[in-house]
C-alpha cells in the first residue's frame, strides 16, 4: 500500500524498462532536455534549408531549374522519410530509441555536408570571376551528405513533440494543463529558431563563408544529441503497440483477398471482417486476412481526411516556393538598407517566421476571447475552421 500512487500506471517505463516513477520522471523534469534537443535541431535544418538553393546555384554553378528542382527533392525526401520513422517508433523501437538512432545519421550528415564546403578538394574551386567548378566527386559527397540529413529528419520529425507528450500523464489533470503548456513552449521555440536561422546564419553564409555557415548548424546538431541524451534517466518511455500503417495495409490486403465475398451494406472494406475458412495459418488468426471493425472504421477515417489533405499539397506547393523562386527572386533585387549594410537575399523569410511569432500569442490571447464574446460560444475555433479561415487569407 505504501507503493501505492508512486509508479505511472499509463504503461510508461523508465530508461531502465521499468514502470516509471511518478515523481522522479516525466513533466517539466524531462522536457527542458527535449526543447533542447529539437531547438537546436531545427537550428541545424533551417541552417542548411534557408539558403541551399543560393549554395547549389553559385558553389555547385547549377541552373535555376536543376537548384529549384534539387531543393524541393531534398525536402520532399525529408518529409517523407517522417514515413518510415514513425513505423519505425510504432512498430519496434519506441520514440526513444528511434530518435537516438536516426540522430547518428543527421549528425554523419551535418559532418560531411560541412567537410564538403570547407576541405580543399571536397569544396569546389573558383576561378577569378567568382564561377565556381565543382567536380562529380564533389557534387557526390555534398548530396551524401545533404541525403544523410533528410534520413535523419526522418526519424526526429515524427517522434520529437510526441514523445514530449509522453511526459505527461493526461487521466492527470495537473499534468494535462503542462502538457498543453509544452506544446505552446515547443512551437515558439521552433519559430525562434527559424528567425535565428533565416537571420543571423544566411548572414553567416553570405558575408563569413559557407564553412561557417554550415559548421554552426552541425556544431548545433551535436549539441542536440547531448541535450537528448541527458535527459535519458528522467524520461516516460511508451512501449511499441504497433503502427497504425501496417493496420491499415492489413485491412487493404483482407479487402483484396475477399474481393468476391458479399456483405450486407457492400462496402468493399468491410469485407476484411467477414469470417471464413481461410483465415486462420498454424491455428492461429492471420492479421492480413481476417480484421478488426475498429482497424476498418480507422481506414475509412482516414479516406474521408483525404479531401482535406489533398488542399494541404496545394498550399504546401505554394509555400515550397519561399525557399526557392522567392530567393532566386530576390537575388535580382536591390536588397540595401544603407551603403554598407545589404539584406541577405534568403533572409526576407524571416518575415514569414515574424508574423507567426506575433499572430500565434494574438490568437491565443486576443481573437478568441473576442470570438467568444461575439458567438457566446466557450470553445475556441475548430481545427477545421482555422484551415478553412487561413487558406481563405
Amino acid at each position: 500500500m505504501a507503493e501505492e500512487g508512486i509508479y505511472k500506471e499509463d504503461g510508461t517505463t523508465d530508461f531502465r524498462n521499468k514502470p516509471a516513477v511518478k515523481h522522479k520522471t516525466g513533466t517539466w523534469k524531462a522536457c527542458p532536455y527535449i526543447l533542447g534537443n529539437e531547438c537546436c535541431e531545427r537550428l541545424a535544418f533551417y541552417g542548411i534549408n534557408t539558403n541551399l538553393v543560393n549554395y547549389l546555384k553559385f558553389q555547385l554553378n547549377q541552373r535555376n531549374v536543376t537548384a529549384v528542382s534539387n531543393v524541393t527533392n531534398w525536402l520532399g525526401m525529408c518529409y517523407v522519410m517522417p514515413l518510415t520513422g514513425a513505423f519505425f517508433a510504432d512498430e519496434y523501437l519506441g520514440r526513444y530509441w528511434t530518435i537516438a538512432s536516426f540522430s547518428i545519421s543527421y549528425v554523419f550528415g551535418m559532418m560531411i555536408l560541412t567537410m564538403s564546403v570547407s576541405i580543399h578538394g571536397l569544396k569546389p574551386t573558383c576561378d577569378e570571376n567568382n564561377i565556381c567548378h565543382p567536380t562529380g566527386l564533389q557534387i557526390g559527397v555534398f548530396f551524401l551528405g545533404l541525403y544523410l540529413i533528410a534520413l535523419g529528419t526522418g526519424g526526429i520529425k515524427p517522434c520529437a513533440s510526441s514523445f514530449g507528450a509522453d511526459q505527461f500523464d493526461d487521466s492527470d489533470e495537473i499534468e494535462k494543463k503542462q502538457k498543453s503548456s509544452f506544446f505552446n513552449w515547443f512551437y515558439f521555440s521552433i519559430n525562434i529558431v527559424a528567425l535565428v536561422a533565416s537571420s543571423v546564419l544566411v548572414w553567416i553564409q553570405t558575408n563569413i563563408g559557407w564553412g561557417w555557415g554550415f559548421g554552426i548548424p552541425a556544431v548545433a546538431m551535436a549539441i542536440a544529441v547531448v541535450s537528448f541524451f541527458s535527459g535519458t534517466k528522467l524520461y516516460r518511455n511508451q512501449r511499441p503497440g504497433g503502427s497504425p500503417l501496417t493496420r491499415i495495409f492489413q485491412v487493404m490486403v483482407a479487402s483484396v483477398g475477399k474481393a468476391r465475398v458479399e456483405v450486407p451494406n457492400d462496402n468493399f472494406f468491410d469485407k476484411a471482417a467477414v469470417v471464413t475458412s481461410n483465415d486462420q495459418t498454424k491455428g492461429s488468426i492471420n492479421p492480413w486476412k481476417l480484421c478488426t471493425i475498429t482497424q476498418i472504421e480507422e481506414l475509412k477515417s482516414i479516406i474521408r481526411l483525404l479531401l482535406i489533405w489533398a488542399t494541404g499539397i496545394i498550399f504546401s506547393t505554394v509555400y515550397g516556393q519561399m525557399g526557392t523562386l522567392f530567393v532566386l527572386q530576390d537575388n535580382t533585387m536591390y536588397l540595401h538598407m544603407s551603403p554598407s549594410f545589404e539584406i541577405p537575399s534568403a533572409s526576407l523569410s524571416l518575415f514569414d517566421t515574424i508574423n507567426i511569432i506575433f499572430w500565434v500569442p494574438v490568437y491565443d490571447r486576443l481573437i478568441v476571447l473576442l470570438s467568444r464574446k461575439l458567438t457566446g460560444h466557450k470553445n475556441r475555433f475548430t481545427q477545421f475552421q482555422r484551415m478553412a479561415i487561413d487558406l481563405v487569407i
